[in-house]
């Protein structure tokens, strides 16, 4: 059987005579149970001495209201022997007692043990006796009461214990957290003496008690009383929250943040992204075993311990883990490098030494991204020409380069435009020329958006391109070309300038409407000098589709530079007499046929004409 008590019980236990301990036995005789109770209820011999005999009287009380005979019959042994009443066998009345005497004879200090039967006409019990050897005995205090400690951190209190006992003590020491023990186990000379310290480590706030169990290797467990009371610090972060400086993408700006310790004790710390130990592990254990694949713009990740930072998402905070020094301040020096222009908001935990859970540090800052502007957002072209060309500049604003990019609407408008460059990198400080050209072979109205995207700005700029496509303008210097009255077969010429008052260049064709589509018409130089000509009549039409080209324009075709213009001549040889009514017309490229005209007017009369011509008309 071991004993659990106190060391101060387990000493005076072990301290005493065996006729202290049976004096000191607080067992009582009870009516109302068995037929016999015996007492005590163990006979324990101790401190005996080799070779020297000892005695424990043995009582047995008759609960019972008829008398009953018990016989005490011990077990074969060298060592005890029994005596009493009749051999052993004793016939007791109601409520008296029958007396026996246990004797016991060691030969050496060690322990021995004995059981004694007893046996009754309807019952049989057993009353164990011990012969207890010398003992080990260090010399614990009943309680250990740590001085108070602030949570996370370690207080501890050594005893110097002795073996104040018979015998080389081989123990082990238990217990359970917030408490720790050291040495867990060891051997101790009697005499001698071992250093033991208790540690106090609690990781909550209050009041704890817990045993420490002295197991010695006899059996015997002896329980010490553990007490300690846990603290908290206050603790805050100077300033809180933190707002960072606004920062440009690709530029670093910094931070600081303190932290005072004005306890007497140094203080640990770990900076975390999680606001509890348990979450911590838990989502460590969700990755294990397989890996787990994050969101890369909402996962954490702490860097390698060498450079003792924690990052997280444009936001590093370093030192991420250390020690702060009594009556000292720790400084964290926080970098933002935005990788995006959004606003950051995080929420990183310091988990220190002091504070149950973990101190919350709130960070916000904003990222900026390069400030391309436009000189202009609306652009209302008005008349557009064919093949405009207009020049916009975009200013760098910013502290960092804005790489930039055009792009044009998939649409009828839209696909007009041609820009160059189209993309590139402007410098802070400096402007970069954009060349916007508009070529649409289709007349109207249109409202078109190019977007112009900057890496690192969240928005889009918009350039709004408003007009309507219209002819490119021209006009002649005269409002007709009146030839008169015109001699038959004698070429005239009328002179006119076509001016370009567009800003673009023109191409041009020039056709006479109305004039024949035969062979050119005969002159009358031409007609003496060749005497095989009988008439005109032969190259004169019969049909209207014959008639023979009398307008000869000079130049037909051509391209006239934007704000500029071109002398035309046109020469009318007429073959026949007639008044003409017709127009020169004006092509123009890309635009259409006939776009604009110009009034011909002449007449050719007989009497006009020269002797041979008249013959010929006669």
């Amino acid at each position: 059987m071991c004993l659990q008590m106190t060391p101060t019980v387990y000493t005076q236990e072990m301290l005493q005579s065996t006729q202290e301990r049976l004096i000191n036995t607080t067992e009582l005789l009870k009516t109302g149970q068995p037929i016999f109770q015996p007492y005590p209820s163990e006979l324990v011999f101790q401190n005996f001495v080799p070779s020297h005999t000892y005695s424990l009287p043995l009582l047995l009380l008759n609960n019972d209201k008829e008398a009953h005979a018990v016989t005490v019959v011990p077990e074969s042994s060298e060592y005890f022997n029994v005596k009493g009443p009749g051999n052993g066998r004793a016939k007791v009345a109601p409520g008296l007692t029958a007396s026996f005497m246990v004797f016991f004879t060691p030969q050496e200090n060690k322990d021995y043990s004995l059981r004694l039967v007893c046996v009754t006409s309807s019952e049989r019990f057993e009353i164990p006796v011990r012969a207890i050897g010398p003992r080990a005995i260090l010399d614990f205090k009943d309680e250990i009461r740590l001085p108070n400690c602030v949570v996370k951190a370690s207080t501890e209190k050594n005893h110097f214990v002795s073996n104040i006992g018979k015998r080389k003590a081989k123990f082990k020491l238990r217990t359970q957290s917030p408490f720790s023990v050291t040495p867990s186990s060891g051997t101790v000379d009697v005499g001698e003496g071992i250093p033991v310290t208790v540690v106090f480590h609690p990781m909550t706030v209050g009041d704890f008690q817990e045993d420490l169990l002295l197991l010695y290797d006899t059996g015997e467990i002896v329980h010490i009383g553990l007490f300690g009371t846990c603290e908290e610090l206050h603790m805050c972060f100077e300033p809180d929250p933190v707002e960072l400086k606004k920062t440009y993408i690709s530029l670093v700006s910094s931070e600081t943040v303190s932290l005072a310790n004005w306890s007497d004790i140094p203080l640990q710390y770990r900076w975390t992204v999680w606001p509890s130990q348990q979450e911590e592990k838990k989502k460590e254990n969700m990755c294990l075993p397989v890996q787990c694949e994050f969101d890369p713009t909402t996962i954490h990740h702490v860097e390698p311990q060498e450079s003792k930072s924690l990052s997280l998402s444009g936001i590093t905070l370093a030192p991420a883990e250390g020690e702060i020094w009594p009556k000292t301040t720790a400084t964290f020096n926080i970098i933002f490098k935005p990788e995006e222009a959004k606003v950051y908001q995080h929420t990183l935990y310091c988990d220190v030494t002091g504070n149950e859970s973990p101190l919350p540090l709130r960070i916000k800052g904003e990222g900026l991204g390069p400030k391309l502007k436009l000189n202009f957002n609306i652009m209302d072209m008005k008349d557009v020409f064919i093949g405009d060309k207009d020049h916009y500049e975009i200013t760098n604003k910013g502290l960092i380069d804005a790489p930039f990019r055009f792009s044009c609407p998939d649409t009828t408008f839209g696909r007009c435009f041609s820009i160059s460059p189209k993309e590139g990198v402007v410098s802070p400080g400096f402007c970069q020329t954009v060349e916007v050209t508009f070529h649409s072979l289709t007349l109207g109205s249109f409202s078109e958006d190019l977007l112009l995207t900057v890496t690192g700005q969240p928005e889009t700029l918009t350039l709004t391109f408003r007009g309507c496509v219209v002819v490119p303008s021209h006009h002649f210097n005269v409002l007709d070309l009146n030839f008169g009255d015109v001699a038959f077969g004698f070429p005239t010429t009328q002179t006119c300038t076509l001016f370009n008052t567009s800003f673009v260049p023109m191409t041009f064709s020039l056709h006479v409407m109305g004039d024949g589509t035969g062979s050119p018409s005969v002159s009358s130089a031409k007609q003496v000098s060749d005497l095989s000509r009988k008439n005109w009549q032969g190259y004169a039409a019969r049909h209207a589709h014959l008639r023979p080209v009398e307008f000869t324009v000079h130049p037909e075709a051509g391209t006239v530079d934007a704000m500029s213009n071109v002398t035309i001549k046109v020469t009318l040889c007429s073959n026949k007499v007639k008044k003409y009514e017709l127009a020169l017309a004006v092509d123009v490229e890309g635009v259409g046929k006939e776009v604009s005209i110009l009034p011909i007017n002449a007449s050719v009369s007989s009497s006009l004409s020269s002797p041979a011509c008249n013959d010929f008309l006669s």
